[in-house]
């Protein structure tokens, strides 16, 4: 399954998420995942799944959510991995912008620096990158990146796409407490968004079950310092720290929907709860999932979440 939702965003509204990239394929392996670890890096772009699956794929999932008035806001390449490693996501792109519905693009901007990868985003209308700490050290510490990257060459290459690129611009740094938490990392973050100018700049906190089991997030304190930091020197910033909520969309199928949404979204108790009632079905779908090794459950702050089991990809 290619895409999954329309799901509540906590960026984009109702997003209808595009995958990609198989799991768990990344130019990163971020202790604060929420799909896990990385199982396979890589830098250089390959082709994955043929364009015209994935458009198909979409126009079906929108005119399933159109009989259901089921609202697309964006349709959004949220992948399993790094989508920028597909290299035919430039085409995917604009054969998906022939349903009249806006794209957006949520990457780590780990290989920006590759010219190919620059073209491929500029055909989104929304592109969202991830910027969470301004140092090296702490950068190869919190994003785990694959040996060849370097910051850098990340930063400079962030700035030279944006330049050019017509559309919007959002970013989004991760707090993990213990690790880019402090002042002086927050300023330097801050510091280089001022430079890129994003439309909005977020904040955002680990809210789902990490890769890493000792990922928390810092203290109230430290997330009001980090937002007053931000702000002196950016136009809009917004937090990400709360709950999205359970308006998760149910499209005609229900272990389908599921077990696409949670293979790259896990879902609260509360949530799939809320679900399973608007699809006029009951806890025994999840028992059924869980029985077949399809679903998994942890435990994060307090709250049950459950996840696909995701088969790796050997590509």
């Amino acid at each position: 399954m290619l895409t999954f939702g329309p799901i509540p965003s906590r960026r984009l509204g109702r997003s209808l998420g595009i995958n990609n990239i198989p799991p768990k394929i990344c130019t990163y392996s971020c202790v604060y995942c929420q799909i896990g670890k990385t199982s396979q890096m890589k830098v250089e772009p390959q082709a994955f799944y043929p364009p015209d699956q994935i458009f198909e794929e979409v126009q079906e999932k929108v005119k399933k959510s159109k009989e259901k008035e089921e609202l697309i806001d964006y349709l959004t390449f949220v992948p399993d991995g790094e989508p920028t490693l597909d290299i035919n996501l430039g085409h995917e792109i604009k054969l998906i912008k022939s349903l009249g519905i806006k794209v957006a693009v949520i990457t780590n901007c780990s290989i920006i620096d590759q010219k190919k990868v620059r073209e491929n985003l500029k055909e989104a209308d929304l592109v969202s990158l991830k910027v969470d700490s301004g140092e090296e050290e702490i950068w190869r510490k919190i994003n785990r990146p694959h040996r060849k990257l370097h910051l850098d060459t990340i930063l400079n290459s962030i700035l030279e796409f944006a330049r050019t690129f017509k559309g919007k611009i959002i970013t989004e740094t991760m707090l993990v407490k213990g690790i880019n938490e402090d002042r002086r990392q927050i300023e330097r973050v801050a510091d280089f968004l001022a430079r890129l100018n994003p439309e909005r700049a977020y904040l955002s906190i680990p809210i789902r079950p990490p890769a890493m089991s000792w990922v928390r997030a810092p203290s109230e304190e430290v997330l009001n310092q980090s937002y007053n930091i931000f702000q002196k020197r950016i136009n809009q910033v917004e937090y990400l720290i709360g709950y999205e909520g359970n308006d998760f969309a149910f499209t005609g199928e229900v272990e389908e929907d599921i077990l696409s949404i949670t293979s790259v979204h896990p879902m609260r108790e509360e949530a799939l709860k809320d679900f399973l009632k608007k699809a006029n079905s009951d806890w025994l779908v999840i028992d059924k999932l869980m029985q077949q090794d399809k679903l998994a459950e942890s435990e994060y702050e307090g709250h049950r979440f459950f996840i696909r089991r995701l088969k790796v990809s050997n590509k």
